[in-house]
């Protein structure tokens, strides 16, 4: 063994210190604190001056689970299954039509999301809400020659239903840009070579062009559908009874306002939170054959992190000793 060897050997190894990491962390530590302690703290009751909990836990214990409430999460979940799935098949048949070469059919899908987007949602409820006055019926027919193929009648929408039809078309122009972005990131090679080997337009776009496209679609897909479960809330404007507009009914009679609209948010954070979790395995699904690596589920990043700690606690003790 040489010298050089000896001496590497002698040297004491110590851990790297962070000041700057560890100040960090222990002034969050402290808002952490401080913050779980406002959760369950108390203050004086403004009338009585009794000591009441500063969150309203008693009043949000009352509603949370409730009949009430419970319903008008049912009724927001159904209104973003069906406003996105509608959503999603108009902005993809958008998409495909914004990337024809016929002008006849890019322009119209151009329109479509120029005007949609550059609308308020809110506007549109409200609009779509009150467009019996403007339209009574849409008759969908052969303009001049009197030829009718079926008759929309407009002033019989319920709040619901115009609801729907408002988010619906909304989102639609939002998911045309997606799917646009997506189909666009193929390659366009690989749709000359399977049109080449005799596949038609629409097979090589399901079975080619879309599963590669999926990638990119899915990330903001679910961010819109997460948007949508709390763009339901605008509802409430015309009076449809989901979570916003049962929490505002609720608290016109108990004067409890803070206390509802808790409730609902904690709701909404569960709902959101179940949404992000499907959102992560369906990326990783759709992510598998990609050159990227397939990331980790949060167990299997919780492991690592935990085998991690493990061996920099066994490293620290062998390099303090020598």
């Amino acid at each position: 063994m040489s010298a050089l060897d000896e001496h590497a050997e002698s040297l004491e190894v110590v851990p790297v210190r962070h000041p700057g990491r560890i100040a960090a962390g222990v002034a969050m530590l402290v808002l952490v604190v401080m913050f779980l302690h406002t959760l369950i703290s108390r203050i004086p009751d403004p009338q009585t001056g009794q000591p009441i909990w500063r969150f309203r836990w008693n009043i949000i214990g009352q509603y949370l689970f409730s009949p009430i409430i419970l319903r008008a999460l049912l009724l927001t979940i159904e209104l973003t299954v069906v406003a996105m799935v509608i959503g999603i098949i108009l902005g993809v048949v958008i998409a495909v039509m914004r990337i024809s070469h016929s002008r006849l059919l890019s322009m119209p899908a151009a329109a479509y999301t120029w005007f949609f987007r550059g609308t308020p949602v809110y506007v549109q409820i409200l609009f779509w809400f009150a467009a019996g006055t403007l339209y009574p019926t849409l008759t969908f027919g052969v303009p001049f020659l009197h030829i009718t193929f079926f008759t929309f009648h407009v002033n019989h929408l319920t709040a619901i239903e115009a609801g729907i039809v408002a988010l619906s078309l909304n989102e639609g122009a939002y998911m045309a840009e997606i799917a646009r972005a997506g189909l666009i990131s193929v390659d366009e090679g690989q749709m000359e070579a399977a049109l080449s080997v005799g596949m038609t337009r629409v097979q090589t776009l399901r079975h080619i062009v879309l599963p590669q496209a999926m990638r990119v679609i899915i990330p903001p897909t679910g961010n819109e559908a997460i948007s949508m479960l709390k763009t339901t809330s605008l509802l409430s404007t015309i009076g449809v009874y989901e979570l916003a507009g049962t929490a505002a009914n609720i608290s016109a009679q108990n004067f409890e306002n803070v206390a509802l609209l808790e409730t609902i948010s904690i709701w909404y954070l569960v709902v959101t939170t179940v949404m992000s979790i499907g959102q992560f395995y369906v990326e990783r699904r759709f992510a598998r054959g990609s050159s990227r690596a397939t990331p980790e589920t949060p167990w299997q990043r919780l492991r690592s992190d935990i085998r991690g700690v493990r061996a920099r606690w066994k490293l620290i003790p062998q390099g303090l000793t020598r």
